[in-house]
């Protein structure tokens, strides 16, 4: 491995001696172990096979690729040695049921960005834990009692929070184990940078134009400093950036035939990033309501979201009230 002149010994405690226990915290901790073959994989692009070859379509209509279903797959394996109750999958139409006692439930999506597989683009997985009860997964995101991600670039990151605050590790490969790099993130309020896709933006509400129009003055408008953009394709690559450097993320509804209830999914996307967003002290909202106040009516129903800085988020919000449309 390459040595830098400041680098020494790995530092960070091993997840394994963080995460411990039964419950949320042992299912995190199986997550977080079955996440290296699926990096080596990615890591391993064309070599063996196509990643991003086309194997079918899932319930919202996506492509299906060949890792997409890949790491569903590896992924249930791991929650059903974990004790999962059942699991409801971006990848699958129906909830997957693994063991009947089980004691919680668990949404995922097993490759987030998944349209970038195959180009070097960040990639990652989003999941949340719930205790099993008779909504299943119908419920709004405050039953949550944990969530995670994990990003997979340069490095092997994966954060989550039991609710005690969000923690991120990173993949130690000569020790095959995660350690512990950050604890207890605390997001600024203030965001300097802000992710959307900008081809977009003419299909917006009138008040979300109003509020870039705004942004994009920078000191010599309204807001009286300037800004930066940035945009992943990926909302899990958005939310680890947002958590290592702070900023606000939307993907809001629009016009188009399609997106009049934005494009993200509620369950499986939306709720972890919430969840682990306001554990860090920001904001996540659908441009009404908070993203974890929300009622699902289906398993894969779709939200806009906005979430990241708290006060760009209420700035967001303020714009988008009917007065300011």
């Amino acid at each position: 491995m390459l040595k830098l002149p400041n680098d020494g010994p790995a530092t960070g405690r091993p997840v394994a001696h963080v995460l411990t226990g039964k419950g949320p915290a042992a299912i995190v901790l199986a997550l977080a172990q079955a996440l290296p073959p699926v990096s080596a994989r990615l890591a391993a692009g064309r070599l063996y096979g196509d990643p991003a070859h086309i194997v079918g379509v899932n319930d919202s209509g996506d492509r299906q690729k060949a890792l997409d279903v890949a790491a569903h797959d590896h992924m249930l394996a791991a929650l059903d040695a974990a004790g999962v109750r059942q699991v409801l999958s971006e990848e699958a139409e129906n909830i997957i049921v693994l063991n009947p006692d089980g004691a919680f439930d668990v949404a995922i999506d097993p490759i987030d960005g998944s349209g970038s597989i195959g180009i070097g683009a960040p990639l990652g997985m989003l999941f949340s834990v719930l205790p099993a009860a008779p909504q299943g997964f119908l419920r709004p995101g405050r039953a949550v009692v944990a969530a995670g991600y994990a990003s997979f670039g340069h490095s092997l990151d994966f954060g989550w929070s039991l609710g005690d605050g969000v923690h991120i590790a990173t993949y130690d490969a000569a020790a095959d184990a995660f350690r512990l790099t950050r604890e207890n993130i605390v997001l600024k309020p203030t965001a300097s940078t802000i992710a959307y896709n900008a081809s977009n933006e003419r299909h917006w509400h009138e008040g979300l134009q109003a509020w870039l129009h705004d942004l994009r003055l920078g000191r010599d408008g309204p807001r009286g400093r300037d800004f930066n953009m940035r945009w992943l394709a990926a909302a899990v690559g958005e939310l680890h950036r947002i958590l290592l450097q702070g900023g606000a993320f939307l993907y809001p509804a629009d016009r188009r035939a399609g997106y009049e209830n934005g494009r993200l999914r509620l369950i499986y996307e939306c709720v972890p990033i919430a969840f682990l967003i306001e554990q860090a002290g920001g904001a996540a909202s659908d441009g009404r309501v908070a993203i974890l106040d929300r009622q699902p009516d289906g398993l894969h129903d779709m939200t806009p979201l906005i979430f990241g800085a708290r006060d760009e988020v209420e700035t967001i919000l303020f714009y988008l009230a009917p007065s300011k449309g």
